[in-house]
C-alpha cells in the first residue's frame, strides 16, 4: 500500500503511540524468588476505558487508516488489557512484562503462591497451555546454516542506475525484483516490520548505512530484555534486514532498500524457551498498532527441550501454536506476513514451522539460483492438508550483509524470507489499491507452479510482472478464498463499486433462512471480512447489493 514519505510529524506521531503501546509494561519490585512467566488467559473485556469506535487511543493513525482503506473493522479484541484487571494481577504481587490485546492476556512473572492468587481471581480464564511458558525451548528453525567467502570491506553506497547488483544479481531477478526497481518501486512510503533474535551492529554496518542516514528506522523494541535497543545481541536479524534493505553497489541490494522499518528483537538465541513465541504475539501486535504494512520474521517453532511440550506434525494446522495464531490474527488486520517455512527438510522433522503453518501468511521455501529446491527447505502440506510452503526464493547461497560490515553468501529459508518480503512491500506500492488478502492473493497467483502445487515447493517461485498481470482480476468481484474455514475467513472486495455507496451483504443457507447480513459504508474499498459465524460445513448463498448493482455468489465452508 503506498503511503505518504514519513515526515517529522509521522515520526513524531509514532513516538507518542509508542508511549500509549507501553503505558501497560508496568514493573514491579525484583524479589519473585522461583518465579517463572506465564500468559494469563482473562475471560473478557468488561468496563474496558477503551473503545472500538475510538481506535485513536490505543492505534496509530497509519494502523487505522491501513484498516479504512480495507474496510476492516476495529473489533474487540483490537482493545487493549482492562487496566483495572492489570492493577488487580500487579497487586497479587505478579511482575507484569506485557499485555496482549489479540488473546486478552497478559505474560505475568510469577512464583507458584503468587500464581495461586492469580487463578484465584474472578476475571482469569486460565493459562495458555496450562503451563509455564519458561520451561520450554524453542529453535531458530531458520539460523544460518552457513556462510563463506566473507570479505572485511564494505560496498559502496547509491542508487546507481542500472542498479549494481553484484552477486545479488540472481536472488534479485529470480523473482522479477529488477523489473521492479526499473519501474520505480524500491519500497518508498512503505513500512516493514522484522521480528527475529537481534540486529547486531545494524546502526554501524556501512551497508545500512542510508537507512539510518535517512531515519527510516522508525521505532525498535526488544520483547526479550524490555528495553528499546536491539543492536547489541544476535546477528540473525541483520543479515534477514540486509537482504530488504542493504544498499552497496556491485555487492548487495535489499529488495525494498527504500522502505521504512520496525526493528522487534522477539526471540533469545542463546535459549530455547517457548516464552519468545509470546514475545512474536506481541511483537506482531505492536506492528499493528504502529501501522505496519509488511511483516518479515526468520523464526520457527517445532520441537522443544521438553518433550511433553513440544509440537507434532499434526498441531502444524494453523490453529493449534501460539505464534500461528498470532499470525493469523495479524493477517485479519490487513498486514501481509511473510514467515520462512523452517530449514527441517534434512532432518527427522522435515515439515515446515510453525507460524508458516497459519492459513494467510506467506510461508517461504528455499531454492538455489537454478530454482531448484534447497535440500534443508521444509516440506508441507500443513497437517489439515493445505498448500505449504506458498511460494520460494534464493536461501541457497544468498548474498546477505553480517555485522563485520562483510558481505558473503549464507544459506537458509531465513534469507528467502526478507527478499520475498520486500518483493511483497514494493508489488503493493505499484497497486496501493488492494488489499492484503489481494497482494497475498496475487503474489501465490503468479507463482512458477501455481497450476500444479506441491508439498516441496508450494505454488513456486513468484514474479513480479506476472503478480502485477494479475492486478487488474481485483477491479471487479474478488472473493477469498472459496472455499473458506473458520481458519481462514473469507474476504469480499466490489471493485466496481464507487466509495460512499452502501453495500448491503446478506448470507442465506439453502434453505433460504439468513444467517448473517450487515451495511458497509466506507470511504474506501467496499469491502469486508466476513466475522467467525461458527458456521456449519456447507453451501451458502451470498447476495450482494449496492445502488442498482447486484451480485450472487455460491459459497463453500469447510
Amino acid at each position: 500500500m503506498a503511503l505518504d514519505r514519513f515526515t517529522a510529524s509521522n515520526r513524531t506521531a509514532l513516538t507518542k503511540l509508542a508511549g500509549l503501546l507501553f503505558l501497560f509494561l508496568l514493573s514491579h519490585p525484583d524479589s519473585f524468588g522461583q518465579s517463572r512467566k506465564y500468559l494469563v488467559l482473562l475471560r473478557d473485556k468488561a468496563n474496558s476505558p477503551y473503545r472500538v469506535d475510538q481506535p485513536d487511543q490505543f492505534l496509530s493513525q497509519r494502523s487505522i487508516l491501513r484498516r479504512q482503506k480495507q474496510n476492516i473493522p476495529v473489533l474487540e479484541r483490537d482493545l487493549p488489557v482492562n487496566p483495572g484487571y492489570l492493577s488487580q494481577l500487579q497487586q497479587t504481587g505478579a511482575k507484569i512484562w506485557f499485555t496482549s490485546r489479540w488473546l486478552n492476556a497478559v505474560l505475568v512473572e510469577a512464583s507458584e503462591a503468587t500464581l495461586t492468587a492469580i487463578q484465584q481471581l474472578s476475571f482469569v480464564k486460565g493459562l495458555e497451555f496450562g503451563r509455564s511458558l519458561a520451561n520450554a525451548r524453542i529453535s531458530v528453525a531458520d539460523s544460518v546454516l552457513s556462510s563463506a567467502n566473507e570479505v572485511d570491506t564494505p560496498g559502496k553506497f547509491g542508487d546507481v542506475q542500472p542498479l549494481s547488483y553484484g552477486s545479488s544479481l540472481a536472488q534479485i531477478t529470480q523473482i522479477g525484483v529488477d523489473k521492479m526497481h526499473q519501474q520505480g518501486y524500491h519500497g518508498e512510503g512503505m513500512l516493514i516490520g522484522v521480528l527475529d533474535a537481534g540486529f547486531q551492529n545494524a546502526n554501524k554496518v556501512a551497508f545500512l548505512k542510508p537507512l539510518f542516514d535517512e531515519k527510516r528506522v522508525l521505532a525498535t523494541y526488544d520483547f526479550v530484555k524490555k528495553e528499546t535497543s536491539v543492536y547489541e545481541d544476535d546477528s540473525h536479524g541483520l543479515s534477514c534486514l540486509s537482504a530488504i534493505a542493504a544498499t552497496a553497489d556491485n555487492q548487495l541490494y535489499g529488495t525494498a532498500y527504500k522502505a521504512s522499518f520496525i526493528l522487534l528483537r522477539t526471540e533469545d538465541a542463546a535459549s530455547e524457551r517457548q516464552i519468545e513465541e509470546a514475545n512474536w504475539l506481541f511483537g506482531a501486535e505492536y506492528a499493528d498498532s504502529a501501522g505496519v504494512d509488511v511483516i518479515s520474521s526468520s523464526l520457527g517453532y517445532t520441537q522443544f527441550d521438553d518433550a511433553s511440550t513440544s509440537y507434532t506434525y499434526q498441531n502444524m494446522n494453523g490453529k493449534t501454536a501460539l505464534s500461528s495464531r498470532a499470525a493469523q490474527i495479524a493477517t485479519e488486520t490487513g498486514m501481509v506476513v511473510v514467515v520462512a517455512a523452517g530449514n527441517e527438510g534434512n532432518n527427522g522433522w522435515h515439515y515446515l514451522s510453525a507460524p508458516s503453518d497459519a492459513a494467510s501468511v506467506l510461508a517461504i521455501g528455499a531454492v538455489g539460483t537454478t530454482g531448484q529446491r534447497a535440500s534443508f527447505s521444509s516440506f508441507g502440506p500443513s497437517a489439515d492438508g493445505r498448500v505449504k510452503p506458498d511460494l520460494d526464493a534464493q536461501g541457497l547461497g544468498t548474498t546477505v550483509g553480517y555485522p563485520t560490515g562483510s558481505i558473503a553468501s549464507g544459506n537458509g529459508t531465513s534469507f528467502a524470507t526478507p527478499l520475498i518480503a520486500g518483493l511483497v512491500a514494493g508489488f503493493w506500492q505499484a497497486h496501493p489499491r488492494l488489499t492484503a488478502a489481494q497482494v497475498t492473493d496475487a503474489l501465490r497467483r503468479s507463482g512458477s507452479l501455481y497450476g500444479t502445487p506441491n508439498d516441496q515447493l508450494g505454488y513456486g517461485i513468484p514474479n513480479f510482472e506476472r503478480a502485477s498481470s494479475f492486478s487488474g482480476d481485483y477491479n471487479a468481484l474478488f472473493v477469498y478464498p472459496n472455499p473458506f474455514s473458520d481458519g481462514q475467513s473469507l474476504a469480499v472486495q466490489w471493485g466496481e463499486i464507487q466509495e460512499n455507496t452502501p453495500l448491503d451483504a446478506t448470507l442465506t443457507n439453502l434453505t433460504g433462512r439468513v444467517v448473517w447480513q450487515n451495511r458497509y459504508v466506507s470511504p474506501g474499498l467496499a469491502a469486508f471480512r466476513l466475522p467467525n459465524l461458527n458456521l456449519s460445513a456447507g453451501v451458502y448463498i451470498m447476495t450482494l447489493v449496492a445502488g442498482d448493482k447486484k451480485r450472487t455468489l455460491k459459497l463453500v465452508k469447510q
